[in-house]
């Protein structure tokens, strides 16, 4: 498994090439033939300066037009993702920020809670996941059957007494197959929160068209199945389900008419290269994802990530702001490993254009952070929690006229 960061930037000799394509004093990926039309003679520095000039200038037009964008595009280049993703830090995250207030509240937070309701006993192997059963000897975690309809409502009711507005329920399945009568209740469990008046979202693992109608029709809002990683690292982290198998999971989700719900996990060993391919995967989509989870890995003990080192938080920072460009109007999830990040980090994230959480008792089967400690947060930064089926698609005319 390869788990190693990729060196930054590497030298080459002989007939390769001598200085990797930058932008800026960031590494981008290119063929051997587009870049050697790019980099000059070592002999000729003044040669590599104007180059290395007209490269950050074309860097920096990408991010203007990105950021003068009134409405979401589709068919962006990998090229361009890279050009945004390694602007500077703070220039980054000021451009998100200007996207984020022209297309949303941004003082408003969506609050999700999410409830294991099938835990353990998944016959997939993806590296950073507790409930598989091939790492259960390892992490000690005991596979249980599927909770009631009755126990997954009351909960339903504590989180939207504690302030959420959105209830999701994970279930550690690979797939719907033969699952007739869990599928039933979990149609019930759909209807019994949207009459609660709260947003509904599942996460079941594979699913087909008619089973993505079947939830439709139950009132389900969103759907979520993360894509993790990049194509090239994913195989990696995991064996038994491809890229491609996901991909279709998001087609038969988009085209039953829910929510797409579809984020990554950041700290596998993957690179900042590989973050990019997680961005251009969900950004070329038919449509953007409504909701965009954004995970730092939480390592388990027990499973074979159970050691990796917690990602930097500028790393979380710079793929929030970056989504936020690309995907101006989608909701931006800090999700798994919030729990580790200091409050001022958390807010440098919502400046930059995160508007959801997960707040609660448990995420999963990692910790959460609470609903008090989340309404006292709120108080202090001047949030307000974003109200049920009500993502803001605000025009600049709206935040100027004061309708925010």
């Amino acid at each position: 498994m390869r788990v190693a960061f990729r060196p930054a930037l590497r030298r080459v000799t002989g007939t390769q090439l001598t200085r990797a394509a930058c932008i800026g004093n960031f590494p981008a990926r290119m063929s051997t033939a587009a870049a050697a039309q790019t980099v000059s003679s070592p002999a000729n520095p003044a040669s590599d300066e104007l180059l290395d000039s007209e490269r950050r200038q074309r860097s920096r037009q990408i991010l203007q037009n990105a950021v003068a964008a009134t409405a979401p595009r589709h068919d962006w280049t990998r090229e361009e993702i890279s050009a945004i993703f390694y602007q500077p830090l703070m220039e980054l995250a000021y451009q998100a920020a200007t996207v984020h207030r022209r297309f949303h509240n941004p003082s408003e937070v969506q609050l999700c809670t999410l409830m294991n309701i099938k835990t353990g006993g998944c016959t997939e192997d993806c590296s950073y996941c507790a409930q598989s059963t091939r790492y259960q000897k390892g992490t000690g975690l005991e596979a249980k059957r599927v909770e009631t309809v009755e126990s997954v409502l009351e909960a339903a009711r504590i989180a939207k007494e504690n302030g959420s507005t959105r209830f999701c329920m994970g279930a550690a399945w690979r797939d719907m197959r033969g699952r007739k009568n869990s599928l039933r209740n979990i149609k019930d469990m759909v209807a019994g929160v949207r009459a609660m008046g709260m947003e509904s979202c599942v996460t079941l693992g594979m699913i087909d068209a008619e089973q993505a109608k079947e939830l439709k029709e139950a009132g389900l809002t969103a759907y979520n199945h993360n894509v993790d990683t990049s194509r090239e690292f994913y195989p990696s982290v995991i064996s038994t389900r491809s890229y491609d198998e996901r991909l279709k999971t998001l087609g038969h989700v988009r085209d039953a008419g829910i929510n797409v719900c579809s984020g990554g996990i950041l700290g596998l060993g993957e690179t900042s290269e590989d973050r990019v391919g997680l961005l251009h995967t969900v950004s070329t989509l038919p449509s953007h994802p409504e909701s965009f989870p954004v995970n730092a890995l939480v390592p388990i003990k027990g499973t074979p990530l159970g050691d990796r080192p917690p990602i930097e938080f500028t790393s979380m920072l710079r793929t929030i702001a970056a989504a936020r460009i690309i995907m101006p109007a989608t909701i931006i999830r800090i999700a798994a490993g919030r729990k580790t990040m200091a409050e001022d980090q958390q807010a440098m994230c919502f400046m930059a254009g995160a508007n959801a959480i997960f707040t609660g008792e448990k995420m999963l089967t990692t910790e959460c952070n609470g609903w008090d400690e989340d309404a006292a947060m709120f108080g202090r930064w001047g949030l307000q929690p974003m109200k049920s089926f009500r993502k803001l698609g605000l025009r600049a005319g709206d935040v100027a006229a004061g309708q925010v």
